[in-house]
């Protein structure tokens, strides 16, 4: 691959990854070390995705980041590439066009991550333990409880789209400061 074009790649992934940060930015946390869990916690636990639907809700999240991939990226690559003080006219054209062709390469490479049929049971196998260690068997059957009511139900149904949402929010809210950081960091 030529050296631009790399760099285009690069460039679309990160831009990618900066994209979908605010839709699941927490408090960096290191994970704990894993552990055996209760079966009374992992029977909770898994109960309590039942209830929450996670295995539909995650593939219906992942259905939207894919459908958004390649909007995103194309907006990171463009903004970073039409900022970048170093191109003349003529090289910004010529890497605008590069970014263009490999555009779809790159989200087909990224929808493959997403659409991958075994994430969704990774995800789960990582969070038996994780909501093992943050609620009692006890408090995940009353979550569990809850999801099975109308307003849980409500919730759980809206949550897609409430996050999809949140990450239109969060690029529209942090694709200009990352504009400003990349010009910054170009200069």
């Amino acid at each position: 691959m030529h050296k631009n074009v790399k760099k285009i790649v690069a460039a679309l992934f990160v831009s990618a990854a900066f994209v979908g940060a605010p839709a699941f930015a927490q408090t960096a946390v290191a994970p704990a070390a894993p552990q055996a869990v209760d079966p009374a916690a992992t029977a909770a636990v898994r109960e309590l995705l039942d209830a929450m639907n996670y295995r539909s809700v995650m593939q219906q999240t992942m259905q939207q980041m894919v459908a958004a991939l390649p909007a995103q990226m194309k907006a990171g690559a463009e903004a970073a590439i039409r900022n970048n003080p170093k191109f003349s006219d003529e090289e910004r054209t010529k890497k605008l066009a590069e970014m263009e062709a490999n555009l779809p390469k790159v989200t087909a490479a990224m929808a493959s991550v997403f659409n991958d049929p075994t994430l969704i049971d990774e995800m789960i196998a990582e969070m038996v333990p994780l909501y093992a260690r943050h609620f009692t068997p006890a408090e995940m059957r009353e979550m569990a409880a809850f999801y099975k009511t109308p307003v849980g139900a409500k919730g759980l149904r809206l949550m897609p789209q409430l996050m999809g949402e949140g990450m239109q929010i969060g690029q529209k809210v942090m694709t200009p400061r990352l504009n400003k950081l990349m010009q910054e960091l170009q200069k």
